[in-house]
């Protein structure tokens, strides 16, 4: 079963947890090279980031590439250039029972948007009547457990100018994301600020 073959993925990976800034940070080195660094609030436990770096074709390391949470600090990407603030931000926050994604400085009534579940093509898509924005997205923790997307699980809402698209997380997922916080928390982790976080 492909959950399973997750999990253990999960437990074969060198891991290294720190703790900083009220957030348990955990790094993880797979046995194929690809790196996984992952932060958990402290008081609720709740993902607050998960990025990848996978290994380029010639075995160097590749870029980070952001799966949850922000990108970086206020979306700033460069010092030099930046996206106009007032544009969509689209972004990934999950909750204990939802994959959750947020889309920022979109102002049109609910009526507008139109979500839907697209089980082919394993995607997610968002689309406005008026047709000013339209966004395709997959949900990579079903894709990993080979899961299916299922429409009765997606929901969204609309308030403060922010799109919030919900999916409730299938029970195979709630039950993989309970054991690996509590080997998570059997980490022993150091507190001593932000130091290099290499994998023995």
């Amino acid at each position: 079963m492909a959950v399973q073959h997750w999990a253990d993925a999960l437990r074969k990976a060198k891991k290294t947890a720190l703790i900083s800034d009220g957030k348990r940070k955990v790094h993880y080195l797979f046995e194929d090279g690809n790196e996984m660094t992952e932060e958990y609030d402290l008081k609720t436990d709740e993902l607050v980031l998960r990025k990848w770096r996978h290994k380029t074709t010639f075995g160097g390391q590749g870029q980070w590439t952001w799966e949850v949470g922000e990108t970086t600090p206020n979306g700033i990407t460069s010092d030099l250039i930046k996206e106009n603030s007032s544009n969509p931000l689209f972004m990934r926050k999950d909750t204990k029972t939802s994959f959750q994604w947020r889309i920022r400085n979109i102002s049109y009534p609910i009526e507008v948007y139109s979500v839907s579940a697209e089980p082919m093509e394993r995607c997610c898509v968002i689309r406005t009547s008026n047709k000013k924005y339209y966004k395709k997205f997959s949900i990579p923790d079903l894709d990993r457990c080979q899961l299916p997307l299922e429409s009765a699980a997606l929901s969204f809402t609309h308030a403060n100018n922010t799109l919030i698209i919900s999916y409730k997380k299938p029970k195979e997922i709630l039950t993989l994301e309970q054991e690996l916080l509590g080997e998570l928390k059997k980490l022993k982790g150091t507190s001593e600020g932000d130091i290099d976080c290499k994998t023995q």
